[in-house]
């Protein structure tokens, strides 16, 4: 664990924020673990007793928003919801919770409703935070509960990452302390296509870590499936690089210089009467160089096509309603 040099003695007032997407078979336990939790931040770790719970509702079709509507009810000065007018994904339902509190807090704790991340690993944000960190990593130091292909599948997908030159913490996801300067700092960065991970580094250098062990999930089915970590993936390496287009150009460079040399070949043989082969020789640098240019431009369009969304300038989320004690803000 990181030790800082700087130090925080006053209370802290804390939001943890959960973004929530068809969540009502695990949400009850969820709010009892988290208000448990919550109570023992506030006695244990100095968190004033004004800190609170936002659950962000992505668009479920389940019976999540009316669960979180209840809990505010029932619990009007510590849990609050925000439901979002449609689906959104979890990145954009995160960013959502984490630019409600903006202002509201000194610190924010983001954490996925399904309770795989270990919630005492919070009491260890807390003491980083204090200590003067203006971002703890929840990093977790094993992935036992994993299924072999999920585990693996993961792995790669840091080793990827790292080769396209994005700067991940490895076994690094949401799970995450963020300070009020922190979050200042993040409502600045206004692009559309969104990979928190790999804007951690990018919000401040006063950066701590602390371990945990994953868990099972609760209740319910994940929400990240294999279709989805790959799509994030790929959002992440064409936000925070531009390795793929370096790579069509290295290609491009490649088969510059295999086709030159062919050409020598084919020059040489001429002269000296030797039988080129015909269609092997034409089809297949014909099929290569086509396959090579149709992907170099879904490359290229994909770059463009974040482009496109970028300049529009449309809005990342809707807020449609939100319940609790801020809900005069609607």
């Amino acid at each position: 664990m990181t030790t800082l040099s700087y130090s925080r003695s006053d209370s802290t007032q804390l939001a943890i924020v959960v973004p929530c997407y068809n969540e009502s078979e695990v949400f009850s336990l969820t709010l009892e673990k988290l208000l448990s939790t919550l109570d023992l931040l506030i006695t244990d770790d100095g968190c004033a007793r004004d800190s609170f719970i936002v659950f962000i509702d992505d668009g479920s079709k389940d019976s999540t928003w009316d669960q979180i509507e209840i809990a505010t009810q029932q619990f009007p000065r510590r849990v609050r919801g925000v439901r979002l007018a449609r689906n959104v994904g979890h990145q954009g339902a995160l960013l959502a919770g984490l630019e409600y509190v903006t202002g509201r807090c000194d610190a924010a704790i983001s954490i996925d409703a399904d309770l795989q991340d270990d919630l005492n690993a919070m009491h260890g944000m807390i003491r980083e935070y204090k200590n003067g960190a203006e971002m703890v990593l929840g990093v977790r130091d094993a992935r036992d509960v994993d299924t072999w292909f999920k585990r693996n599948t993961a792995l790669a997908f840091y080793r990827v990452m790292r080769i396209m030159g994005v700067d991940l913490v490895e076994n690094h996801a949401d799970f995450r302390l963020m300070s009020s300067k922190a979050l200042k700092n993040l409502a600045r960065f206004p692009e559309f296509n969104l990979f928190l991970r790999g804007m951690t580094p990018l919000l401040h250098k006063r950066i701590a870590t602390v371990t945990y062990s994953r868990g099972a999930r609760a209740a319910g089915e994940s929400k990240y499936p294999l279709r989805k970590m790959l799509a994030l993936a790929w959002n992440g390496i064409t936000s925070f690089s531009v390795m793929p287009l370096r790579m069509i150009s290295m290609l491009g460079a490649i088969v510059f210089l295999g086709s030159l040399a062919m050409s020598v070949y084919a020059l040489v043989g001429a002269v000296v009467g030797a039988n080129l082969p015909g269609w092997t020789s034409i089809t297949v640098p014909l099929y290569l160089l086509g396959g090579m240019i149709m992907l170099s431009v879904g490359i290229v369009g994909e770059y463009l096509g974040k482009l496109f969304l970028e300049v529009k300038g449309r809005p990342r989320f809707l807020v449609d309603f939100i319940a609790g004690e801020d809900s005069d803000d609607n």
